[in-house]
């Protein structure tokens, strides 16, 4: 099999049809599109979402966190608490461990969650350290999104920039090739600082956001199809407005990856009404958030990128990653 996630057929015909709902408490669960499960504790919605780190041991305390608090956060929901799962080959160090909980509790602390548990085990069944994160958030029930509301016309963005959690992991993992200048590695770590994308997305839910996904494997597109076909809407996307840092297209262009379908957690696509849209991004200015319009909504299911010509973005990929880690 190739390495990477499940494509959508694969996961539709060999997992989601084990999936079931028999219990009341749970109102929904993970499905294309959506990264989370929700449910019902009364006054309040519990949230939960789970993501392994896999493709890097680069700042995989940092980004354990932040994976898994990002999808709780596009449901609105605010972190809550987390629990770590470390298995790490024989190999490793304790130094090594407490690096990683050294950056997890950071990250925390940032935030505003709790380590609430986890498990730390040595195991020969990989061969480099994994950190799968659980992420528990919460939302009171009159502030949970209505997906069903998203109407044409309505207005995607993305917030600050694609491929920022990309460039930082394959800057690490190709430094000898790329030769970074000295200022090009500090822009790459400030990036690096940015891949949380919670108060966007507290910001977002206080001005009537419909819809909001988070950007992780396989890139923008790969989002933007999952989103589409959640909503059973196409998108149609103005490739050149969508944000891209120069030092991420540099990386790019010297390793003949794609920027566009790299893994970019940092940056949240939004759907919002046009008035709401110019109300947040208004807000988001004032909070030194970046937020782009890049296109809008309208009736079908798939994706047109229009540049100088126009490309139909029809199912996820392998992330582009996988080419180089």
């Amino acid at each position: 099999m190739k390495i990477g996630k499940l494509t959508d057929e694969e996961l539709k015909e060999h997992i989601f049809k084990y999936i079931f709902k028999s219990r009341s408490e749970v109102l929904k669960n993970s499905d294309i599109g959506i990264d989370t499960a929700v449910l019902d504790l009364g006054d309040n919605l519990a949230v939960l979402s789970i993501d392994p780190i896999t493709g890097t041991n680069c700042g995989i305390g940092k980004l354990s966190v932040n994976i898994s608090c990002n999808d709780v956060a596009t449901e609105g929901a605010e972190p809550v608490g987390i629990l770590l799962s470390v298995l790490a080959p024989p190999t490793c160090e304790l130094n090594d461990l407490e690096e990683i909980m050294i950056e997890a509790s950071r990250e925390c602390r940032e935030i505003g969650l709790d380590i609430i548990g986890g498990h730390t085990e040595i195991t020969d069944a990989v061969n480099k350290v994994i950190v799968t994160s659980t992420v528990v958030g919460k939302i009171n029930k009159s502030m949970a999104l209505k997906r069903n509301r998203v109407e044409n016309r309505d207005v995607v963005c993305v917030s600050k920039y694609i491929a920022m959690e990309g460039s930082y992991i394959v800057a690490d993992a190709k430094k000898d090739i790329l030769n970074l200048s000295d200022n090009e590695l500090k822009e790459i770590e400030e990036m690096a600082n940015g891949i949380s994308i919670v108060k966007e997305a507290m910001i977002a839910r206080n001005f009537g956001v419909k819809f909001m996904h988070d950007i992780t494997e396989g890139g923008v597109y790969g989002a933007l199809w999952e989103s589409s076909e959640f909503l059973k809407k196409k998108f149609i996307i103005k490739k050149d407005l969508i944000p891209l840092k120069e030092i991420s297209n540099k990386i790019c262009n010297k390793l003949s990856l794609d920027p566009y379908r790299l893994i970019s957690s940092g940056s949240l696509i939004m759907i919002f009404s046009q008035e709401d849209f110019e109300k947040f991004k208004s807000k988001c200015d004032e909070e030194d958030i970046k937020v782009t319009k890049i296109g809008y909504i309208t009736d079908g299911n798939n994706i047109e990128v229009v540049s100088d010509e126009v490309e139909f973005i029809t199912n996820t990929t392998v992330d582009e990653l996988y080419k180089v880690v």
